[in-house]
């Protein structure tokens, strides 16, 4: 469960840090509702939007695979989409080239593992 708590304790951070950025930028271009047009603004609202819109689903899910599969099939997934939102929001940000394609890509391919693995523990049905 250590990694677990680290990794959402980290994803905290970058939610921090994110809506921190977006406030810094309203601020700098005086765009106080909406992104006033601007592509850098839009870009940091999305970064943030996105993390807060699939982040918490995804970890509910993986904390509910605990029951079933335990400390490292949680661990594994964590890690993963932990690095993926880190990915997706350096790419939004354009810190890195192809960060917004993989960690959009990564935290989708987690999405759908992680519910897959819970419908079917739901059935009664483990894979390992």
């Amino acid at each position: 469960m250590t990694v677990f708590f680290m990794c959402v304790g980290l994803l905290g951070l970058l939610a921090v840090g994110l809506t921190t950025y977006v406030g810094h930028l309203r601020g700098r271009k005086k765009i106080f509702l909406g992104d006033g047009g601007d592509p850098e603004m839009l870009s940091a609202i999305r970064a943030q939007a996105n993390l807060v819109e699939l982040t918490p689903l995804c970890l509910f899910v993986i904390w509910l695979l605990h029951g079933p599969y335990g400390n490292s099939t949680i661990a594994v997934l964590v890690v993963i989409l932990t690095v993926a939102r880190f990915l997706h929001a350096g790419g939004m940000l354009a810190l890195l080239k192809f960060g917004r394609t993989a960690g959009a890509t990564a935290t989708t391919t987690i999405l759908a593992i992680s519910a897959l693995l819970l419908i079917l523990a739901g059935l009664g049905i483990r894979l390992y």
